[in-house]
């Protein structure tokens, strides 16, 4: 698993403890990179042009022996899409992102737009902050757990329809229907039972789990 953290802002951050494993691989991604080395995480490695770090902050960095792919500020991608990017090659099939929502508006929703990158492989890429879990699918059969933290589950379409849309064990079920883009039908709903499923013929959903601040 890689834990992708990135710039945004502090009080969106979950705690890191909750993606600790013997398998995860911590990334910097800018200014992400000095909130792993106080939080006393050296990552694998970090991307960016570092330009939000200070003087007295690189030299602290640096210290710590993390490899560093440094860039231009002037460039045609991200430093996130070039971490999510160098990510994507890796072996890894689940790809966390930590810091990318909760700051400019443009930059969450690019942030939000670029877990599409894996629909329709093996690999999916989540992103979690402390009110929020997203992940985007492609069409199929797929199942979800109760979750006391995040309790809200909403389904929106990130095309222009989403076809045959069904959800059963949830409070509000769903059965082979056709949602369109702005439509807002599927908002806050909630399982009813342990274990709910989803699925739908066609076009990209986007599934948010979500709480109350």
């Amino acid at each position: 698993m890689i834990v992708i953290v990135a710039g945004g802002p502090q009080q969106a951050l979950p705690e890191f403890s909750k993606f600790e494993s013997s398998i995860t691989r911590w990334i910097g991604v800018d200014r992400g990179l000095y909130t792993l080395i106080k939080s006393n995480i050296v990552p694998e490695m970090a991307f960016g042009d570092f330009d939000s770090i200070t003087t007295e902050e690189r030299i602290e960095v640096e210290k710590s022996g993390c490899l560093l792919y440094t860039y231009p500020a002037e460039k045609d991608e991200t430093d996130l899409e070039l971490a999510l990017n160098w990510a994507i090659t890796q072996e890894d099939e689940k790809i966390i992102l930590l810091g990318c929502t909760g700051g400019r508006l443009d930059h969450e929703l690019i942030n939000i737009q670029m877990i599409t990158k894996t629909i329709g492989t093996k690999k999916e890429i989540i992103i979690f902050d402390n009110q929020n879990k997203i992940t985007m699918r492609g069409p199929g059969t797929y199942s979800l757990d109760k979750d006391e933290y995040f309790p809200y589950i909403s389904f929106l379409p990130q095309s222009y329809e989403v076809s045959g849309l069904s959800l059963t064990g949830f409070k509000y079920p769903l059965h082979e229907t056709t949602v369109r883009w702005g439509e807002t039908l599927c908002i806050s709903n909630e399982l009813e039972k342990k274990k709910g499923t989803y699925s739908f013929k066609s076009g990209i959903l986007m599934v948010v789990k979500s709480r109350d601040a």
